[in-house]
């Protein structure tokens, strides 16, 4: 019961919302222009969309949050609302999350710390933060909200059931990016709500981090990390958003602080492959030292070095201005989906390069009006953005936003290119690891390409040559003739409704039956004339992997 309430209570508060964008699509919902709204309502119906995903509650906040940050999929003004939604919710009694301490440590909380501050120094959906005191020292005890596992996987639920009536009903790029977004959040909140997988991205940290001389994270405590609770060591400092007093007092130069943090984030991606994907101003800190301090280590994302060495590739593409470079890597990265035209996504490849020359001419474009813009380009070509460059532009975004705050002429491009300059080694090492295999790998492709043409010319003299169709191309063209003669089959349906309803009319001549029987045919008629060709098609080959599958535990 409580299920089927829940599902009532979400559907009757985004089927307005639903119906709305429709609507900005096409006038009416199966025929008709799109609809032409201005940025002002489009920017007071973000509000609403906004305050009603803060009421659903944890997992709508969080997976909001993640939308958040894919311009592919939002454009503005959603985007910016739903960044604007803050992970801070009212906190759970004492007594409950001492229930849990005790439930996962084995012992009340009188008798693990020294000293335990009842009221939590941060309290987000998913869990709170309380400090206390352990052996001597202060420690930060983080701990999982009661109930909020049970909550998450029934709203998760619920989720993908919607899912599955959307790939049923609407079949473009849109919607299939939304559902690949949601898989992954499902996947991810499960990571993020075992605190032992938050220990162990610590750990992993400490690896590729641990002799840097600017950069630190907390270290969990041993022997006291579990499901439900994590303690670590408490590190003081201040919230990246408020340090203008330290700036002023001298104590700290804005522009190491920026040099540093763009550096962080980068060796992250082009070089260590771990990349803090949670960034915030609660989650940055600079301590006394001027050492920048990352917290909440929940959300990791670990790129392969295939994946690594293809967004380098790109990147060295677009610098060169290689379109078919640019695509070549798109194609790798999954960016692409394999039915679409290569002409269509070259137009979008030569947008990106088109963006980033306007970057290069104009001087103070800045990474934020830049990253916006390639964004945009997602949105409206059928591209879909790798999860690692979503969480890397959210943090070049939010690097961008902490430089503005300080700085209104600050331009992190300049910085971003100063700090490659200084990696500029460190990165030839990445991308150049094997280059006699490079060099192999290429020979063998000619030797293969001239061995093809060789054979190819030769089966041409011998009249050999065949064409054949590929499966897949075959199956198109049987769906669509098999759809249009579904339609057809309605349509005569609806005819013979029409003759059989002027038969019986002769036998019992009332105006009730004639005018029951022609409306019926006409709405099916209307129907079949009417419904978009892929509804007639079988709805699960569309929801396939939406399944029942897609929601169990």
């Amino acid at each position: 019961m409580r299920r089927w309430g829940r599902s009532l209570g979400i559907a009757l508060r985004l089927l307005p919302f639903l119906v709305a964008f429709l609507r900005d699509r096409r006038r009416w919902v199966v025929f008709g222009r799109p609809r032409g709204l201005g940025y002002e309502r489009h920017r007071r119906r973000a509000q609403r969309l906004t305050a009603t995903i803060a009421r659903l509650g944890p997992t709508f906040i969080k997976l909001a949050q993640v939308f958040g940050a894919r311009a592919d999929i939002l454009p503005e003004p959603y985007l910016s609302a739903i960044s604007s939604l803050q992970d801070r919710v009212p906190p759970d009694p004492p007594e409950e999350i001492e229930a849990v301490i005790a439930e996962e440590l084995g012992r009340g909380v009188e008798e693990l710390f020294e000293a335990f501050e009842r009221e939590p120094v941060a309290a987000a959906s998913l869990g709170q933060v309380h400090r206390a005191r352990l052996a001597g020292r202060d420690v930060a005890v983080k701990v999982l909200r009661p109930d909020v596992e049970e909550i998450v996987a029934l709203d998760l639920e619920i989720s993908f059931r919607i899912l599955y009536v959307l790939n049923i009903l609407f079949r473009n790029h849109h919607v299939k990016a939304l559902t690949n977004v949601v898989r992954e959040f499902s996947v991810r909140v499960r990571v993020e709500m075992d605190f032992r997988e938050e220990a162990r991205h610590m750990e992993l940290f400490q690896t590729h981090f641990g002799d840097h001389p600017r950069v630190v994270a907390p270290v969990a405590v041993e022997g006291m990390v579990r499901r439900r609770v994590l303690v670590m060591e408490w590190v003081d400092g201040s919230r990246v958003d408020t340090l203008a007093p330290r700036f002023a007092a001298g104590g700290l130069r804005f522009d190491d602080l920026m040099e540093t943090l763009t550096e962080i984030y980068l060796r992250m991606l082009l070089v260590e492959g771990i990349l803090h994907a949670d960034p915030h101003p609660g989650n940055i800190l600079v301590d006394d030292e001027g050492r920048v301090v990352l917290l909440d280590w929940g959300m990791v994302v670990q790129l392969r070095p295939a994946t690594r060495d293809q967004i380098i590739r790109v990147a060295m593409a677009a610098a060169r201005e290689d379109v078919d470079g640019i695509i070549n890597g798109m194609y790798e990265l999954g960016m692409i989906d394999p039915d679409i035209s290569r002409a269509e996504i070259r137009d979008a490849a030569a947008e990106i390069l088109g963006i980033i020359d306007r970057a290069r001419e104009l001087g103070q474009q800045r990474v934020q009006d830049m990253v916006t813009e390639i964004m945009d380009t997602f949105y409206t070509w059928p591209l879909m953005l790798p999860r690692e460059l979503v969480y890397f532009f959210r943090a070049a975004a939010l690097l961008e936003g902490i430089g503005l705050r300080y700085d209104p002429a600050f331009n992190g491009l300049h910085v971003s290119a100063r700090v490659v300059g200084r990696m500029r080694g460190e990165l030839l090492t990445v991308t150049a690891r094997e280059p006699v295999e490079m060099a192999r790998n290429i020979w063998d492709d000619a030797r293969s390409a001239i061995t093809g043409v060789r054979d190819l010319i030769r089966r041409a003299d011998r009249e050999e040559l065949r064409v054949r169709v590929h499966p897949r191309d075959l199956f198109q063209l049987e769906r669509f003739l098999s759809l249009q003669i579904r339609r057809i089959q309605l349509s005569l349906f609806a005819a013979t409704m029409a003759l059989i309803t002027a038969v019986v009319y002769l036998a019992f001549p009332s105006w009730w039956v004639i005018l029951g029987g022609f409306i019926a045919a006409l709405l099916l008629f209307g129907f079949a004339f009417l419904i978009p060709t892929h509804l007639l098609e079988n709805p699960l080959r569309h929801a396939r992997g939406l399944g029942e599958e897609g929601w169990e535990e």
